[in-house]
């Protein structure tokens, strides 16, 4: 009775694998070359196709990769919010399915972290648009994402 209760093979068993709330960093995979929406959102910018624009932009947010694509791609984005004018701001907005709301939010929360002259009080206005069409449930989901942009 004693040796089989000194037995330690159960120690070997890791139950943290089975555990669904384990947060297990993914690994990032190789550098896939995606194409870059800068110059194309610039384009329709220039043309004044603001809608188009904001489309392009969030539509072509990358993938988990690299610090410094994702910073390219915040400063597009951000760089389209503000060319829109104020009254043009809850027609994009509602244009955005779910997905594009929380992305939308992302976004905006990252423009909160790094702010230039000027950009907060932009993001504000796009803040309440996009908190009048995604509710709370929009906040609640960006804030407890695990993936950011």
């Amino acid at each position: 009775m004693a040796r089989s209760a000194l037995t330690s093979r159960f120690r070997r068993l890791d139950i943290d694998q089975y555990d669904e709330n384990r947060f297990v960093e993914e690994p990032e995979e190789a550098a896939e070359a995606e194409p870059d929406a800068g110059p194309e959102v610039e384009a329709l910018l220039r043309q004044g196709d603001a809608l188009r624009a904001f489309h392009t932009a969030l539509r072509s947010s990358p993938s988990p990769g690299s610090p410094a694509v994702k910073e390219q791609a915040q400063g597009t984005v951000l760089k389209v919010l503000t060319s829109f004018k104020s009254g043009e701001i809850e027609r994009a907005v509602s244009s955005l399915d779910r997905n594009g709301v929380d992305l939308l939010m992302k976004y905006i929360y990252k423009g909160f972290e790094k702010p230039t002259e000027n950009s907060s009080a932009i993001l504000l206005q796009w803040h309440e648009k996009a908190l009048a069409v995604g509710g709370l449930g929009s906040i609640v989901r960006v804030l407890t994402a695990r993936k950011t942009v």
